[in-house]
């Protein structure tokens, strides 16, 4: 393996790595029992007992078609032919932060797999973390992970919502956000394509290898993408976007997003699928409504209308930036306080943190960014807690994030002090 020089090779053990290339090529993406064997065993010892037929009945199940097969050493020198790198929960590039939300409806789901009529597959992708992601692009995946707007909506777009999505994720990523979505015609490449025009970052997440971009038609801009952001995919090199590759897509979009936003989508569209996932995350749902004859707009009216979960109404940059905010642009002033956005004042955003968030508020630091370790310490909380409480400390507009960490948001300082 003297090929392996990928990034994440210098910091993470190399039977690692070699685990968890061989379990992406095994198993479908969000594989309940595939998921779940890894996390209670190990990726190397998962990968050893799946290898040798040792694993349980419901984990060689959902990966006999490929066990015997896979090669994870080609897979990695594949992946570095073609300037990927693998990027797994035990590296430092791991988005711990983006995958909090995901980490916890894994955990819920996986408890209640063993009640009757639990399932191994779900059609639409079971909210559980990748296992790896192959990477390509120049950025940090963990930096990139943190204040995100995903925008997604129609391959068959209409002129309007072009626009409306070029208006969108240009106002974004001058504001600092990086735009996410899945690299799609539409409205998907619109919002990359706006998003690298305003100087931004953009991540693609794609259904397969990337060594094949897909579609083919948007290869140059996977490429552009590549330079100013990331392309990122749990499939490794090789591996065709199957249909339902592109639903279990659909499911990391959500989770990398602070917010979503639905530019266009018809009554049965991947976008609403994305939608469903940003839900149960409990991420910001956004939507831009249509003209009431357009086909494209339909799935989107039904998502604002629905009784117990409405989605956000938006009709501009303004609305999108007020509930996920921004890095460089001050968040306008657009009406009242919305809940889990940024325009509360301090004391209402405070006294809306449950016990736990509000101990790991006061335990962030003022001044230097602090790991999470670091935080649970000051905090006098469990890490895994820590882990919970971030995202929504981020999302009220508490914290601070960098490469090195986490502390109170400037404009917090005198009131967590």
């Amino acid at each position: 393996m003297g090929g392996l020089s990928v990034r994440a090779a210098s910091a993470v053990a190399e039977e690692v790595l070699l685990a968890r290339a061989y379990l992406s090529r095994v198993g479908e993406p969000a594989s309940i029992p595939l998921w779940g064997y890894v996390r209670a065993h190990g990726p190397v010892v998962a990968w050893r007992r799946i290898r040798d037929g040792t694993a349980p009945a419901d984990v060689l199940a959902v990966t006999s078609v490929r066990r015997a097969s896979a090669d994870p050493a080609a897979d990695l020198e594949a992946a570095q032919r073609c300037g990927l790198r693998l990027v797994v929960p035990e590296s430092a590039e791991w988005p711990h932060f983006a995958f909090a939300a995901i980490e916890r409806t894994g955990a819920a789901r996986l408890a209640r797999f063993g009640e009757p009529g639990g399932r191994t597959h779900s059609p639409s992708g079971e909210l559980v973390p990748p296992l790896a992601l192959w990477v390509r692009g120049g950025a940090d995946l963990t930096s990139m992970a943190v204040h995100t707007v995903g925008v997604v909506g129609a391959r068959a777009a209409t002129a309007y919502g072009e626009h409306v999505t070029a208006e969108l994720a240009y106002a974004a990523a001058s504001a600092g956000l990086t735009v996410v979505s899945g690299g799609a015609y539409g409205i998907d490449a619109a919002a990359h394509r706006a998003a690298l025009a305003a100087g931004g970052e953009t991540v693609i997440v794609s259904a397969g290898g990337l060594d094949r971009p897909y579609p083919g038609g948007n290869a140059a801009l996977f490429e552009r993408a590549a330079d100013r952001g990331l392309l990122v995919s749990e499939s490794p090199p090789g591996c065709a976007p199957q249909r339902r590759r592109f639903l279990t897509r659909n499911r990391l979009i959500a989770s990398f997003a602070t917010g979503t936003v639905v530019v266009e989508a018809a009554r049965r569209s991947g976008a609403l699928n994305t939608a469903g996932h940003c839900r149960g995350l409990g991420r910001p749902l956004m939507v831009v409504p249509g003209p009431v004859t357009s086909a494209m707009s339909v799935g989107c009216h039904d998502l604002l209308r629905d009784e117990e979960r409405p989605a956000h109404l938006v009709t501009g940059a303004a609305d999108v930036l007020a509930l996920v905010g921004g890095l460089d642009t001050p968040v306008p002033d657009a009406g009242p306080p919305v809940h889990g956005g940024r325009r509360d004042d301090r004391a209402d955003l405070v006294d809306a943190l449950d016990p736990i968030q509000r101990q790991v508020l006061d335990g962030l630091p003022a001044v230097r960014f602090a790991t999470p370790d670091e935080i649970a310490l000051r905090s006098a909380v469990s890490p895994r807690e820590v882990i919970r409480a971030l995202p929504a400390l981020d999302l009220a507009g508490l914290l601070e994030a960098s490469d090195g960490g986490y502390r109170v948001a400037r404009r917090m300082r005198r009131t967590a002090r």
